[in-house]
């Protein structure tokens, strides 16, 4: 299977139900590779901009995540 890959943000209060991702920006990327590489580059702006969490998805697949922005303690 292949398909656009693509983050979804996941905002704090927004619960653990699954259906609280919500797109990020329009950006679509042809492999996971670089939806990765745009991410590690992107990472501070999008934690300014209040986004915590991000989960990466394949087309409709979810593929991981959420995954945490902020660094780990100690």
């Amino acid at each position: 299977m292949t398909g656009e890959w693509h983050w979804r943000t996941e905002r704090p209060g927004s619960g653990r139900s699954s259906g609280s991702a919500k797109p990020l920006g329009t950006e679509r990327f042809p492999t996971q590779g670089e939806a990765e590489s745009w991410l590690g580059e992107t990472y501070p702006d999008l934690l300014a901009g209040g986004v915590h969490a991000v989960s990466l998805y394949e087309g409709d697949r979810h593929v991981y995540g959420p995954m945490g922005l902020e660094a780990e303690p100690g």
